[in-house]
C-alpha cells in the first residue's frame, strides 16, 4: 500500500496460549486425542454450572432492561454491590464512579494500556500474563519493560530487580502486578506487595494489579487485595467474574481506581479511560444484572470452596507428579489454576525430539519446528503435542527467556488428571535423554 498502514506494536501482539490450539486441532484430524491443558477455561474442561446459577441468569434474562444499554460506567446497583464490598474491608475506600465495566478484562486491559502516553510505560513481570505484556508492548512499540519473578523463590517478585527497572528508566510510569498470579500459580505474601507499593509511592507511579484470581487462593496461602495496602498511592484493580464464578463466556470485567483525587495526571489519565468507553456506549448489561444476585446467593461461597478445594489437591498431584523430575524446576501451584514449568539452564539443545508415530503428523510438526527462530521450550511443547496430545504453552510465550511451559489444572476427571502429568513427567524424561 502507498502508506504503511501497520501500527508500530503490531509485531508484539502474540497469543501462543491459542496459536497452539490450531495446531491440537490439526492434529486431531489426524487420529490425535488432544488433551487441552493450555487454555484457561474451566467451563471448557467440563465445569459444571450449577442450576441455581442458571436460574438466577435465566430470570434476569426474562427482563426487559436486560436487553438494553447500560450506563457507560455499568449498572449502578452492581457498582453499588461492589463498592460496599471492597469498602467494607477496611482500606481504601471507592464510590460508585471509581468503578468501570468492560467487556471482559482483555477489553480493559487494551484501554489500560491503549491510552497510556506513548512514552510511558508500565514494567510488567516476566513471565507475564500475555495479554497485559502484550497490551503494553504495543502501545510503546516495543519490547515489554519486565522485573523478574524468580522460580527458585517460589516465583515471588524480585524487589531489587524491579527497583533497578524503576530506577534506571525515567519512562517507567506504573507497575503491574497480578496476584494471585498467571502463568506461575505464585501467590504473593502481603509483605510482598507492601515492598512494591512503597517502590510505586517512592518513584512516584501508579499501580496496576489484575486480582481476577483474587478468591482462588489455597495450600493454606494467604495475601492481600491492592486495597488493602495501597494506602495513598493511585491505583488501578481489575477484576471479573470468568474465572470465579466461572462464566468466561459473559466477558464481564471492570477496574476499581483507588485514589484518583491523589495526582491531577491520574485522575486525567482515568478520565480518558471512560471517555473511550462512552464511545463504546457501554458494556454487556445481562451478567452485570446478575452479578450481585450470583455472589449473594446462598451456595455460592459453598460452590466457590469446592471449586478451589479441588484445585488445591490437583496442584498437590501436579506437584507431586513432576517435583523428583530431573532438569527441571517445579513450584507448588497456590493460587488461580496454572503450572509453569522451567527447564534448568543448558539441559535443552535442538536436537532433542520424542517419537511420533503417525507419520502425517510427524512430518507436520518437524515442518512446524524448520524454521531458524524457534525457541527450545516450543520444540519441547510441539514435540510433547505430536508424542502424546497434550496441549501446552511454552513459558517463552509470556514474556520472558526463561525456557519452559505452562499448564492447567482444569481437567476434572482425577485419575485422567494425574495420567495426564505422569505423561508429561515421562516425556520430560525421554525428551531430556534423546
Amino acid at each position: 500500500m502507498r502508506t504503511d498502514i501497520v501500527h508500530i506494536g503490531a509485531g508484539e501482539l502474540t497469543y501462543e496460549i491459542r496459536n497452539i490450539v490450531n495446531v491440537g486441532q490439526k492434529l486431531q484430524e489426524n487420529g490425535i486425542k488432544a488433551h487441552w491443558e493450555n487454555i484457561g477455561d474451566p467451563v471448557a474442561k467440563g465445569e459444571e454450572i450449577p442450576l441455581w446459577m442458571k436460574e438466577i441468569v435465566a430470570e434476569i434474562a426474562m427482563q426487559d432492561a436486560s436487553y438494553g444499554y447500560c450506563p457507560t460506567r455499568g449498572m449502578l446497583a452492581t457498582r453499588e454491590f461492589i463498592a460496599e464490598q471492597t469498602n467494607k474491608r477496611g482500606g481504601a475506600q471507592i464510590g460508585v464512579d471509581d468503578i468501570l465495566f468492560f467487556n471482559g478484562l482483555g477489553d480493559a486491559i487494551s484501554k489500560v494500556f491503549g491510552f497510556l502516553n506513548r512514552n510511558a510505560r508500565v514494567v510488567v513481570p516476566t513471565p507475564s500474563y500475555t495479554t497485559h505484556s502484550s497490551a503494553e508492548a504495543a502501545h510503546a512499540g516495543d519490547r515489554p519493560v519486565t522485573y523478574k519473578l524468580d522460580p527458585d523463590n517460589n516465583w515471588y517478585p524480585d524487589l531489587d530487580d524491579l527497583e533497578k527497572r524503576v530506577k534506571y528508566n525515567p519512562a517507567v510510569a506504573g507497575i503491574l502486578i497480578i496476584n494471585p498470579d498467571n502463568p506461575t500459580g505464585a501467590v504473593y505474601p502481603k509483605s510482598i506487595l507492601q515492598g512494591m507499593v512503597e517502590i510505586a509511592r517512592r518513584y512516584d507511579l501508579f499501580i496496576i494489579c489484575d486480582e481476577v484470581y483474587q478468591n482462588i487462593i489455597y495450600n493454606g496461602k494467604t495475601t492481600a487485595p491492592l486495597s488493602d495496602i495501597v494506602a495513598d498511592v493511585p491505583a488501578i484493580a481489575m477484576r471479573g467474574i470468568s474465572k470465579e464464578m466461572p462464566w468466561p463466556g459473559s466477558r464481564c470485567g471492570w477496574i476499581e481506581v483507588y485514589n484518583a483525587d491523589k495526582d491531577p495526571m491520574f485522575c486525567k489519565y482515568v478520565a480518558s479511560i471512560l471517555n473511550a468507553k462512552m464511545t463504546e456506549v457501554c458494556s454487556t448489561t445481562l451478567p452485570q444484572m446478575a452479578l450481585p444476585k450470583l455472589i449473594s446467593h446462598p451456595e455460592y461461597q459453598g460452590y466457590l470452596k469446592e471449586r478451589v478445594g479441588r484445585y488445591e489437591r490437583y496442584s498437590n498431584i501436579a506437584y507431586d507428579c513432576l517435583k523428583k523430575v530431573d532438569g527441571i524446576k517445579v513450584n507448588r501451584t497456590n493460587g488461580a489454576f496454572y503450572m509453569s514449568i522451567v527447564f534448568e539452564e543448558g539441559v535443552l539443545s535442538n536436537n532433542q525430539t520424542l517419537p511420533i508415530e503417525n507419520e502425517e503428523v510427524r512430518t507436520h510438526i518437524e515442518n512446524l519446528l524448520s524454521g531458524p527462530d524457534v525457541s527450545f521450550d516450543k520444540r519441547f511443547v510441539y514435540y510433547l503435542l505430536g508424542s502424546t496430545g497434550v496441549v501446552v504453552v511454552p513459558l517463552t510465550s509470556f514474556a520472558t527467556e526463561l525456557q519452559g511451559f505452562r499448564v492447567t489444572l482444569l481437567e476434572r476427571d482425577e485419575k485422567e488428571f494425574t495420567a495426564i502429568f505422569k505423561t508429561i513427567a515421562d516425556s520430560i524424561e525421554k525428551y531430556l535423554q534423546s
